[in-house]
């Protein structure tokens, strides 16, 4: 489904990502952790086509990355919402470059907020929202248009704890439902064994992949209470603490 096939990048003479392969199957999900600077981010914005690779290269169903796809969806740390646009507006925005009708663009975006628990604010705009509030509009806004894709860079940082344990449960949820592989970066080790099925662990810049780690216990709404995910969790400290 998706192929990063050794990944080279380079910003003022300096490599920041070195050799980086790994697939991504129909379904499934890609947490990706590693040291903090170390090119998480860069990895995405090959992976989306925002930044060409200097080396390597970034297949979508067998088709080759080398621009913005408008069926790959990205959720940023900063929610990326248009401060002068509704909330229904924002969600719907994707459907409108895609060129769908006004009518079915707007049915489908507040079908699409009801579904995160946005109901009754499709007027309301971003900055009267709550920040849980408005990353739920962003992940709206991610799904409406039916990616084949979706990439996330650090979505639930910037929130409260018990924000974003529930955010995160409602983004599992919504895959649940629809199945759309994504790959998330993320600082934090339990929300790596909360949304990924599978886990990479990159090593200090220029990075690249260190291990590889199955997460069997993927899915279950409960797994960081489970003997299965304190073991994963201790795994994933000592390789991710051996990269500083």
């Amino acid at each position: 489904m998706l192929t990063a096939d050794t990944l080279i990048k380079s910003f003022d003479g300096q490599t920041v990502i070195q050799d980086v392969s790994f697939s991504l199957d129909s379904q499934e999900t890609l947490a990706v952790v590693g040291p903090s600077g170390c090119g998480k981010t860069t990895l995405l914005y090959m992976l989306s086509g925002l930044t060409l690779p200097d080396r390597g290269e970034v297949l979508l169903d067998g088709e080759l990355i080398m621009q913005p796809q408008s069926d790959i969806s990205i959720i940023l740390q900063d929610y990326g919402l248009l401060p002068w646009r509704s909330v229904v507006d924002n969600v719907a925005l994707g459907l409108k470059i895609q060129g769908v009708g006004k009518r079915e663009r707007l049915e489908r975006a507040r079908a699409q907020l009801a579904e995160v628990g946005i109901v009754g604010r499709d007027a309301d705009y971003p900055a009267t929202l709550s920040g849980g509030e408005q990353q739920r509009v962003a992940i709206a806004r991610a799904f409406v248009t039916r990616p084949r894709l979706m990439l996330l860079d650090e979505p639930f940082s910037s929130l409260d704890a018990l924000t974003r344990e529930r955010l995160q449960h409602a983004l599992l949820d919504l895959w649940k439902q629809k199945k759309v592989p994504y790959v998330l970066v993320t600082h934090s080790l339990e929300e790596a064994v909360v949304l990924g099925k599978r886990i990479m662990v990159m090593s200090d810049r220029p990075a690249r992949p260190v291990a590889l780690f199955d997460n069997p216990g993927f899915g279950d709404s409960c797994i960081l209470e489970t003997e299965e995910a304190f073991s994963l969790l201790k795994e994933l400290r000592r390789t991710v603490e051996a990269q500083w």
